[in-house]
């Protein structure tokens, strides 16, 4: 076993209590087609969803012991995440209940095995079911947040339960240990009784599958129920191999690797692992995609089907040089999207779906470079790509209107106006109009299309793009508060509101660093050490901002933020000159790699208590609406590659690295970087050439 590359075994959470009602988050599961979440009791589960298949948010397989549900006996779960499964663990009137779920590989369900020990000095009876409920259905396009359920009729065959509307099929099952007698009744709870000598153990096993076929169905359940003692077994191969594969340039199972981090600093591998594992985690090999392979953005709970531009954005560097074919692909696709109107597109029909993020130009452009900077693919600039006005041209043309579309949204001051608030960060309600952020975005933007126009030999065009960009980047700085440290909001009417939001402190630092005074440097690094920064997280917005009391969804206000503003924060203060900051800050972020793949949000350490140590995840429910994962993760791979050692890849094909790694691991290296037909190791700062032994894409 190669130490450098991780294991299911190695990224195994930290366990967390789950007690009624709790600031809990219950962990995900997914064999990249069928998707599940397991729910707050030791066997229940939710959310199984295969599309165009979906059972909704239904909860289903509540465990019942000795005739009553067992959450009523108010006894909390330990619960503890791998990518092949989750464990759970709870005693329960001296019966001790052990759980592991899987998505079993290539099957359109979920199988829980249940172990239970009798723990008393005598022989007794355990009676023991599950609560199950149906509402499966199937439906294309998946446009809402939630996926979709209706009302099925339901059917009871001894200890099977199959439910439908007419569309599609459930299948679940109770399978009982030898000996147990199964107990008559109704479709929604299913019981057996059986003796359990003191001390002795029995195992059970539910499984649920759903199909768009009754036989289809069926045939999964059966296949879960005869493979059920393998199942485990099977699913941690399955995700040894996947973990290995993306790192692995020779594995067929991606069309790249990212580069090997070997490192002695526990804190940095494991940041870069959460990262990448973060983006596999959102791998969608569904055969009803008309896309082909695709990543989603959330899961297990809400927007499924959908690819947010602004988040695959957040993870282009591991897009980039793990799957360069399916990133180009995407690209192309949302060329030929609306993307002044829509925020993404959903691949059960890949059109487009919710409005617009005003992130979007700048999204695209970031995506555009970093797939031609690892890739070397400069003939995708050349090919003809129609937007949906009809409009053919070729995409460095694209790439050009886009560093110019600002154009269209320009005030008077001379800035763009980004619009209100559900174009930005939709639960800050002063951070919308001419907002410093993106306004610098569009200053690399012009600056990106210059490389480009350079590289086509255009270089009239390229001086006047980087002029362009040197006149904006004046505009940008008058929003800024001097002495403050962060910027203003310019409102329609010219009234300035002040903002601490880290999406200015982030954007900012990451895209016109070098064009700041070294006063206004240290001032911005000074507000996000002493009013953003938390030890093991951040805040997305200061608590001392007048808009803090808005709202409660953590991945933008107060209370917490969302997974790509602390490794983009860190990149900014890296860039404004301050990476001692960061290096103080990594241990504490490695403690929130405790939970499974970076939740949508969590939260800061006032708002909730730490997992051990790590930030909590944010719930789902109301006022919060947060999902368990979410697909930027890839943004802590860029801040070890780009960040800590500093890599920097030209467009031009030229490596370099500038980092300060050293800092935290003299011996730390990249090993296969690989950049257009040439794979780099980064040591100490140096970078090696190789031949690139990387598969064709």
């Amino acid at each position: 076993m190669n130490p450098l590359i991780p294991t299911c075994a190695d990224l195994a959470s930290e366990e967390v209590l789950d007690a009624f009602d709790d600031m809990v988050n219950p962990p995900g599961l997914t064999n990249h087609w069928a998707t599940a979440q397991v729910d707050h009791d030791v066997l229940a589960v939710r959310s199984l969803n295969v599309p165009p298949v979906a059972q909704g948010d239904t909860i289903t397989g509540q465990l019942y012991l000795g005739g009553r549900l067992a959450r009523s006996y108010g006894q909390p779960v330990h619960t503890r995440w791998r990518p092949d499964r989750v464990d759970r663990r709870t005693t329960i009137e001296g019966w001790e209940l052990r759980t592991a779920t899987v998505c079993p590989a290539g099957q359109p369900g979920v199988h829980v095995r249940l172990e239970v020990t009798n723990t008393a000095a005598q022989e007794r009876q355990l009676r023991l079911g599950v609560w199950l409920a149906s509402a499966v259905t199937q439906a294309a396009p998946w446009r809402q947040a939630e996926p979709p359920q209706a009302p099925n009729r339901v059917q009871r065959t001894g200890t099977r339960v199959t439910g439908t509307d007419g569309s599609a099929w459930a299948v679940q099952e109770l399978v009982v240990p030898h000996g147990a007698e199964v107990i008559p009744g109704g479709a929604r709870v299913v019981e057996a009784t059986v003796m359990v000598g003191a001390g002795q153990s029995l195992t059970w096993d539910y499984v649920h599958a759903i199909s768009a076929q009754e036989e289809h169905a069926r045939a999964a359940a059966d296949a879960m129920v005869a493979g059920a003692s393998q199942a485990l077994a099977q699913s941690e191969a399955s995700w040894n191999s996947s973990l290995a594969a993306l790192f692995d340039p020779t594995n067929p199972e991606f069309s790249g690797a990212l580069p090997v981090l070997d490192t002695s600093d526990a804190d940095l591998r494991r940041l870069y692992w959460w990262g990448a594992v973060g983006v596999l985690w959102f791998r969608r090999d569904n055969p009803a995609s008309v896309l082909g392979r695709t990543y989603d953005t959330l899961m297990p709970r809400y927007w499924q089907t959908t690819t947010f531009i602004w988040d695959y954005s957040l993870s282009s560097h591991v897009h980039a040089q793990l799957d360069p074919a399916v990133m180009r692909r995407q690209i192309a696709h949302w060329v030929g999207l609306d993307i002044e109107q829509h925020f993404g597109t959903e691949w059960l029909t890949g059109g487009p779906v919710g409005y617009w993020y005003s992130v979007n130009h700048y999204a695209m452009t970031r995506l555009v470079r970093d797939y031609l900077a690892f890739t070397g693919d400069r003939a995708f600039l050349d090919e003809e790509l129609t937007t949906p006005d009809g409009v053919t041209r070729p995409l460095r043309e694209h790439v050009r209107s886009w560093a110019r579309h600002w154009h269209t949204l320009r005030s008077a001051s001379g800035l763009a106006d980004y619009g209100e608030i559900d174009n930005l960060l939709e639960c800050v309600s002063s951070y919308v109009h001419e907002v410093a952020s993106l306004n610098a975005a569009n200053v690399w933007c012009l600056r990106t299309a210059a490389e480009i126009a350079d590289l086509d030999g255009e270089t009239a065009e390229a001086a006047r793009l980087r002029a362009e960009a040197e006149e904006l980047v004046t505009l940008v700085r008058e929003l800024y508060i001097p002495g403050a440290g962060h910027f203003h909001a310019r409102q329609p009417d010219g009234t300035l509101v002040p903002t601490k939001h880290c999406y200015d402190f982030a954007t900012v630092g990451t895209t016109i660093a070098a064009d700041l005074p070294e006063q206004v440097r240290e001032e911005m690094v000074r507000f996000f050490d002493t009013e953003l920064r938390t030890p093991s997280w951040m805040r997305a917005l200061a608590p001392s901002d007048p808009d803090a009391g808005y709202s409660l969804r953590a991945d933008h206000q107060w209370n917490g933020a969302y997974p790509a503003w602390p490794p983009d924060s860190a990149r900014a203060a890296i860039a404004l000159g301050h990476p001692e900051v960061v290096a103080d800050w990594l241990p504490g972020l490695a403690r929130t790699a405790n939970q499974g793949p970076p939740g949508q949000a969590h939260f800061v350490e006032e708002a909730a208590p730490p997992v051990n140590g790590g930030a909590r995840k944010t719930p789902p429910q109301f006022p919060y609406l947060i999902d368990w994962s979410c697909s930027s993760a890839g943004s802590f791979v860029e801040l070890v590659i780009g960040g800590i050692f500093g890599v920097h890849v030209g467009l031009d094909g030229s490596v370099s690295a500038d980092g300060w790694v050293d800092r935290l691991d003299p011996q730390a290296a990249l090993r296969g970087l690989h950049v257009a037909g040439t794979s780099y190791d980064i040591v100490g700062g140096r970078t090696v050439a190789h031949t690139d032994d990387r598969k064709e894409s």
